[in-house]
């Protein structure tokens, strides 16, 4: 789709919803509208019966950690109008304790997308019918895609042989598996690649 036709439609949603839309741009070839929270739900009942936009089909909703923001989090919606064959990409802007309502009431494929959000960022959503976790585990700390979870978590899960189940731990790194050699695998080259001048100090 043209530039042009995503401006002309930018254009149209503000008009028709200018309580919703709290600005839009078009960038490398997509539609991004950013909405107020509380008006999320109707907003996007709006994209799905306006005669112009016919976003019938909830693709996708995440979310995109920005830490060092006021509003820590953007809630990510992708819809598609397969009968304009338009795309769009809602973005709400959050504080870490803020609630979003939820779209589940428009979109029954919201169910599991919020909360697949909620698993990994800690992102609540008001009026859902079933908010936990789907991905991790009931007794899991943290939100994994969040930028401050540490990459290895903080527990480990392994099966014991002595007990016959499955046992929790706290994450143990031994100082040896910190240590990494950045020695290139390229033995005969003859240059040298960032990391391998310690090869000559030996």
């Amino acid at each position: 789709m043209s530039n042009e036709a995503l401006n002309e439609l930018g254009a149209h949603i503000e008009l028709k919803r200018p309580d919703c839309v709290l600005g839009w741009d078009v960038t490398h070839g997509e539609l991004n509208v950013d909405v107020a929270p509380s008006n999320i739900a109707g907003f996007v009942e709006f994209l799905k019966t306006d005669a112009s936009c016919r976003f019938t089909q909830m693709l996708d909703i995440t979310g995109v950690d920005y830490p060092d923001r006021a509003k820590r989090f953007d809630v990510v919606y992708h819809m598609l109008s397969m009968t304009q064959n338009q795309r769009i990409r809602l973005r709400v802007s959050v504080r870490e304790d803020a609630v979003v309502p939820s779209i589940t009431g428009v979109f029954v494929s919201a169910n599991w997308y919020e909360r697949e959000t909620f698993d990994m960022f800690g992102i609540m959503f008001s009026g859902h019918p079933d908010l936990r976790r789907l991905l991790t585990d009931y007794g899991f700390r943290g939100h994994p895609l969040r930028k401050d979870f540490p990459t290895t978590g903080y527990t480990e899960v392994r099966y014991d042989e002595v007990q016959k189940r499955v046992v929790y731990e706290p994450v143990t790194l031994t100082q040896e598996y910190r240590q990494f050699d950045f020695m290139s695998p390229w033995e005969g080259a003859q240059y040298i690649l960032p990391g391998d001048e310690k090869e000559g100090a030996k």
